[in-house]
């Protein structure tokens, strides 16, 4: 068995726990996936199996495309659901300063990367670092936001905004939350990410864990393999 599976990554699994179970249920033993998911996000993951594995690399450079949910008034020390609180904030500001905010970022920005990430940084893994308790300075990198847009805000204590992104490879949606947050003077946190688009795949394409389990089970796992042949063409997108 050889191809792709766009798998529709379950909260709490690792991009690695997503590959380990597949390789049990194909007992293909070459297993990769391009484009590694946080444990709690969920989404687009493309699986390859067999001889497809050679072909992963053209697959690491596209763009990529997320729903993101955002906590204001709150800060972690990841960032993001999985670390731990480092501040509280008063949240006071008009729903407009939210679009606003959002709306400065489209375009090409300069983002630092976060500790809490697997960026190399003189031979040693930032995220190995910040659970040190070690802090060290990051230059920025440069990526681009094709497109952000507010799809919804919750209000009350700690209010909670949804957004949709569409960017560029190497983005970390967690420190754009993070910036967000002290543009609106409150903080914030990434609370829940799904990845909609990882070029050229879309998450109308993806099937779910548990579907993909009772396949392989009835031995019909093939029938969600796409071949790889007619994939590796330029895609065209609208990056409006």
């Amino acid at each position: 068995m050889e191809g792709i599976i766009i798998v529709n990554k379950p909260r709490d699994w690792t991009s690695f726990d997503v590959v380990a179970k597949i390789r049990n249920l194909s007992k293909v033993k070459k297993v990769g996936h391009s484009g590694t998911l946080d444990p709690m996000a969920t989404g687009v993951l493309p699986i390859f199996l067999g001889k497809a594995t050679k072909s992963v690399q053209h697959f690491l450079a596209g763009d990529k495309g997320y729903i993101a949910e955002m906590t204001l008034g709150i800060c972690t020390d990841s960032h993001d659901a999985m670390g731990k609180v480092t501040e509280i904030r008063n949240v006071s500001f008009e729903l407009s300063n939210v679009a606003a905010s959002l709306a400065k970022y489209k375009g090409e920005i300069e983002q630092v990367p976060p500790m809490h990430s697997a960026i190399k940084v003189k031979g040693q893994r930032l995220y190995k670092l910040a659970r040190k308790g070690i802090t060290i300075k990051r230059e920025p990198r440069k990526v681009t936001i094709h497109s952000i847009k507010l799809l919804n805000y919750e209000g009350g204590t700690n209010p909670r905004v949804t957004f949709e992104v569409l960017c560029s490879k190497g983005t970390y949606v967690r420190q754009l939350v993070a910036d967000i947050g002290d543009d609106l003077g409150c903080g914030a946190y990434l609370s829940g990410l799904m990845r909609t688009y990882a070029d050229p795949f879309h998450i109308t394409q993806a099937v779910n864990m548990d579907t993909i389990i009772t396949l392989a089970e009835i031995g019909k796992l093939n029938t969600v393999v796409i071949p790889v042949e007619g994939i590796l063409t330029p895609s065209i997108h609208d990056k409006s």
